[in-house]
């Protein structure tokens, strides 16, 4: 016979843990995205792994894969301050960082901040801009500082930078110096989607009911500027055991003694390429890494930051083919 008297024993939930919580973020900015750009899921997690670790990131893609779209929707899924810069041979470095302006008034000169100053930029088509311009990005993306008319500036503490670049025009366009390719933490590929996600995007797309082409679909925001930060404290206390640090390393060493490269990956990218490893195990809800980790982000973290022989050049062998062969070779700790 039951007792009516009796309180319930059912034990309370536990509480989410840190790792659980940004796995659930990542699933639904997955799903978040999808809602508009179709079939790039793995783009948008480890962009989300940039942002977690204050990594910039480097989209190349055929136009018309939805680049900038893809840019535009996170920011407003994150809903963090975010600003866009078209990049445009006229261009010039304080229409980025800034410029002083004199104010009659005060008689003196006032900084007049330039859209670099904000959380989330997208510097679209960044290789059409002249090596001097795409330069007035360097301080800014290493040391979130500007310095004009010989003063500091500092940019936000979130401040990350997404470019994107077309791989096939030539003309009208300078490719990225090395001393900037390397301050990118990944280099993605933005690909065309599979034949029933570009169905979906006919779909989507191809009829508007508004002139808004997010058409209402964005509702509500997953994570503010409050959260990225608590997630990026989280993220510093993933653990990485001693031999999943030793098979980055190996990794990396293989980059410098494989003959199809002429330049191999230094220490900051396999440091990187490690501190990025913690935050992708956080995104599936692990608070410890795994060989996969690394393995899953090798290409995006070293395809831009090694650099082929004439040998390979000739033979089309690609960076990710050997990156491929690398990742084959290296012995995957149990």
């Amino acid at each position: 016979m039951t007792d009516l008297g009796t309180p319930s024993t059912t034990p309370a939930p536990e509480p989410e843990s840190v790792e659980r919580r940004i796995g659930r973020f990542a699933n639904a900015l997955e799903s978040g995205v999808d809602r508009i750009v179709r079939g790039q899921p793995g783009v948008v997690r480890h962009t989300l792994v940039a942002l977690l670790v204050g990594g910039h990131v480097l989209l190349e893609g055929n136009p018309g894969t939805a680049k900038t779209l893809l840019v535009r929707t996170l920011g407003k899924l994150c809903t963090l301050e975010f600003r866009r810069i078209q990049f445009t041979p006229d261009l010039m470095p304080s229409d980025i960082t800034g410029t002083s302006i004199f104010r009659p008034d005060k008689a003196n000169f006032e900084f007049r901040q330039g859209p670099v100053f904000t959380q989330l930029l997208l510097a679209d088509e960044i290789n059409r801009a002249p090596a001097r311009t795409q330069a007035a990005l360097l301080q800014a993306m290493q040391e979130k500082t500007v310095t004009a008319d010989g003063q500091d500036y500092p940019l936000s503490e979130l401040f990350t930078v997404i470019a994107t670049q077309n791989p096939l025009e030539n003309e009208g366009t300078y490719p990225l110096p090395e001393a900037e390719l390397d301050r990118f933490l990944f280099k993605l590929i933005v690909d065309y989607p599979a034949e029933n996600d570009e169905l979906e995007i006919f779909k989507l797309h191809g009829a508007p009911k508004t002139s808004d082409e997010f058409g209402g679909l964005i509702q509500g925001h997953l994570f503010g500027a409050a959260e990225l930060m608590a997630m990026r404290k989280a993220v510093l206390r993933v653990d990485v055991r001693p031999e999943i640090a030793n098979y980055t390393l190996q990794m990396i060493r293989q980059t410098r003694e494989h003959p199809f490269l002429l330049a191999g990956a230094s220490t900051r990218a396999g440091v990187m390429l490690l501190r990025a490893a913690r935050a992708l195990a956080a995104t599936y809800g692990r608070n410890f890494v795994v060989p996969d980790d690394v393995r899953e982000l090798a290409p995006a973290a070293l395809r831009h930051r090694i650099y082929r022989t004439a040998a390979a050049e000739l033979e089309g062998t690609s960076t990710d083919t050997i990156l491929q062969d690398i990742v084959a070779r290296v012995p995957v700790p149990r």
